[in-house]
């Protein structure tokens, strides 16, 4: 009897199995007829409306299906953004771009000012740019500023902030807790490590994110006054109270006095000005303009395949060990990529795209000593800094002839720790206590249950410094510099862009593209006559079918916008949700790290796909 249960429960996970393939395969061929891509001639006149409900990222992560969770925010490509902004303004079928920043989760400094000025690019062509939100953020108006027409809903409001505000400090709960947090660490402003260790910003740290956070301030003011210099926007980020009191608290009417906003009117008022402009959509149902929706407009501009390639391998998000998906920086994946794409000896040079606020110290050396295969192979290596390259981004930049950045780029954070958390004291809490034998000073150690002995902390503080003294070598040798200078520096200070080239840590200011042309130009390349190969493993149609099937739940999701009371709240929520993480992440522990935590604050709250599941767990545990 037994033998016939076990050969019925294989038929049945048989017939299972083939049940799912055949599902499998149906979607995917239903996907492939449905997403072909269009041809030249298939967009027809109207306006490209660039949505932008999500955040803007240097490298998405890899979709997957959510079933009715959060997956957080849509993450739009950065490069894919630019290119279609460039290609309409003259594409003479594209009558005008439509901002819909009523979603808009921003992005880094340097990220949306590139965006900004391929607006400004389009509307100092003649091309109209409309720009429409309940309410503007900084790096929704930083966008809206390059427009010809600003409108805003008459019962909505724009407020600015600048960078800045509070970070969580976990001090004061790991010690009710009882958790003993040993930090290994070099430099005096290497601050990561301080929100498990104290319960305020050290002296240190807070002069350094002034200094930091001034100087972005200062970018973003002057380049809102030069895109709109009759708009009083210094103005309305000194004294809002002011301004709004002044109206008796219509904030859309103050907004409309400092020449923030051009018009007031509902979607209806917007929709009717741009049907002006780009003519109606025929068919049934409310009149609209007719659109050229943005992912077929990137599908009918790919990027080009001509002339000689320059390799551009994509160093973006947390630098972690071992193997990673898109996103995140998986020290063994970009090295395997980095080689894979150097054994076809098809690249004539090798842009490196830094876009990380750090993290593994070995999966940076990782990815460091790939890149310099290609410099063994003779072949000219540019580093192109996207909007972050801080501790570890920093410790894969000096693998490059040549250093770009944007003016607002972070970047610098020399300095390396270590952070182990033990539980002696919490288990005393409980009544429980560790003891053993042991046959040496390191036996059992680290051992998180009766916590380090001073043998083992000298040993890893130790290998913390040896750590620090490397990275300063790499950066001296690679930056022309002395050891002492590099440490002057270093000690893990944040540095903008600018500053950084001032002193001598970058080289020159571009975007992507300029630093393509320069790795072209040193390979004795006509720049013109060359295409980005962009060395990434390609979605197969699984992948593309599961981020569509996201995306639709995204769409859904940002048709409820809500006013700034709404988006308060979504942004609390996800601040929540990475305090989680962080605390998950301490429990854990992990490598040595070169990772910025003054990177985190200067964009939108992006908790990972793990923090929002635990978030999701821990709500659903107190019952709300």
């Amino acid at each position: 009897m037994k033998l016939v249960r076990g050969a019925w429960k294989l038929l049945v996970g048989i017939k299972d199995g083939l049940v799912l393939i055949a599902m499998l395969l149906f979607f995917g061929v239903l996907f492939a007829g449905l997403s072909s891509r269009p041809n030249a001639g298939g967009i027809k006149d109207g306006a490209l409306l660039l949505d932008l409900a999500g955040v803007i990222v240097e490298q998405p992560a890899d979709p997957e299906f959510n079933f009715g969770g959060d997956s957080g925010p849509r993450e739009i490509r950065l490069r894919d953004l630019v290119r279609v902004i460039d290609a309409a303004k003259d594409d003479k079928r594209v009558k005008a771009i439509v901002l819909d920043l009523d979603s808009f989760a921003g992005g880094y400094p340097a990220a949306v000012s590139e965006v900004a000025a391929a607006l400004g690019r389009v509307r100092s062509s003649g091309k109209p740019v409309l720009a429409y939100a309940t309410g503007y953020t900084d790096s929704g108006y930083r966008l809206a500023a390059n427009a010809s027409e600003i409108w805003m809903n008459p019962m909505g409001g724009t407020l600015f902030t600048g960078p800045g505000g509070s970070q969580l400090y976990y001090k004061g709960l790991i010690d009710k807790l009882g958790v003993n947090v040993h930090v290994y660490r070099v430099g005096k402003f290497k601050s990561f490590v301080e929100p498990y260790t104290r319960t305020d910003q050290s002296p240190e740290a807070r002069a350094a994110s002034e200094a930091l956070y001034g100087s972005l301030l200062t970018d973003w003011k002057d380049a809102v006054g030069k895109a709109r210099p009759k708009a009083q926007s210094a103005q309305f980020l000194a004294t809002p109270g002011a301004l709004v009191a002044a109206t008796k608290g219509d904030i859309a009417a103050a907004n409309m006095k400092a020449g923030l906003i051009d018009k007031l009117g509902d979607r209806a008022a917007f929709t009717a000005r741009v049907i002006e402009i780009a003519g109606k959509k025929t068919g049934k149902g409310a009149p609209t303009f007719a659109t050229i929706r943005y992912d077929d407009y990137v599908k009918a501009n790919p990027l080009s395949k001509t002339g000689d390639a320059i390799g551009v391998i994509t160093v973006a998000g947390d630098i972690v060990d071992g193997k990673a998906g898109a996103g995140t920086a998986g020290g063994a994946t970009i090295s395997k990529l980095v080689l894979d794409g150097l054994a076809k000896k098809t690249l004539k040079a090798l842009v490196v795209r830094v876009d990380s606020p750090g993290g593994s110290a070995l999966a940076s050396e990782t990815i460091r000593q790939a890149v310099l295969e290609a410099k063994a192979q003779k072949l000219p290596v540019v580093i192109s800094m996207g909007s972050v390259a801080a501790s570890g981004g920093y410790w894969v930049a000096t693998a490059g002839d040549v250093i770009f950045a944007e003016p607002n780029t972070i970047t610098g954070s020399i300095g390396i720790f270590g952070i182990i958390p033990t539980f002696e004291k919490s288990l005393s809490k409980l009544g429980i206590t560790a003891d053993g034998v042991k046959s040496s000073p390191l036996s059992g150690q680290p051992d998180v249950f009766a916590g380090t002995n001073a043998e083992v902390d000298s040993i890893l503080q130790s290998g913390i410094e040896h750590g620090y003294a490397q990275f300063l070598s790499r950066v001296a040798s690679a930056r022309k510099m002395s050891v002492e200078k590099v440490d002057s520096i270093a000690q893990g200070r944040v540095w903008d862009g600018g500053t950084a080239r001032q002193i001598g840590l970058v080289d020159r200011f571009g975007t992507l593209q300029d630093a393509i042309d320069e790795a072209a130009r040193r390979a004795k390349l006509d720049p013109k006559k060359v295409h980005a190969e962009y060395l990434e493993k390609k979605p197969g149609w699984f992948a593309k079918f599961a981020g569509d099937f996201s995306r639709k739940d995204e769409e859904e999701e940002a048709d409820q916008a809500g006013d700034a009371f709404a988006r308060i709240a979504r942004d609390r929520r996800a601040v929540f949700a990475q305090a989680l993480g962080d605390m998950q992440r301490l429990v854990r522990g992990g490598s040595v790290q070169a990772r910025c935590l003054e990177c985190g604050g200067l964009a939108p709250a992006a908790p990972g796909r793990d923090d929002v599941r635990l978030m999701d767990i821990v709500l659903a545990r107190l019952g709300l």
